[in-house]
């Protein structure tokens, strides 16, 4: 009876699940490139980044060089926030976004949460413990 032969010699393990180009660079642009291909597939249509303005100037060069709507919302003199993603939701972030995130009313938070596609339970949630925390510090008042 003749011998089995081992075709491979060694083992070669499965490559992880992205393709070699996702492995390159950054972070931040492994993260802005996701976000671009999500809003090119249609999956979202509002994003967020939190960004240095580094980071910031190469993101907005690459929305406006694919025409994707945005707008900058300084955070402190090293950050700023990017919104972007389709125009009429970006005009709504715009509108909404006028002053710092955290001192938005509870119906703005909502609305932007919404807008930027979180989950509708956790969005409910914070809505209702947000206005009842604006509800107990009127009373207190």
């Amino acid at each position: 009876m003749a011998e089995s032969i081992a075709l491979i010699a060694e083992v070669i393990e499965a490559p992880p699940f992205a393709p070699a180009c996702a492995l390159e660079g950054n972070a931040f642009l492994r993260l802005l490139n996701h976000h671009v291909y999500e809003y090119g597939r249609g999956v979202r249509a509002l994003f967020l980044m939190t960004l240095t303005h580094g980071e910031l100037t190469s993101a907005v060069e690459r929305l406006q060089r694919l025409r994707v709507d945005h707008f900058v919302q300084n955070v402190c003199p090293a950050k700023a926030n990017l919104f972007f993603g389709r125009a009429a939701f970006v005009d709504v972030a715009r509108a909404l976004a006028t002053r710092p995130l955290n001192l938005l009313t509870p119906e703005e938070d909502f609305m932007l949460g919404a807008l930027l596609g979180y989950d509708r339970e956790q969005q409910c949630l914070r809505y209702l413990a947000r206005r009842q925390g604006v509800a107990l510090a009127t009373a207190a008042e």
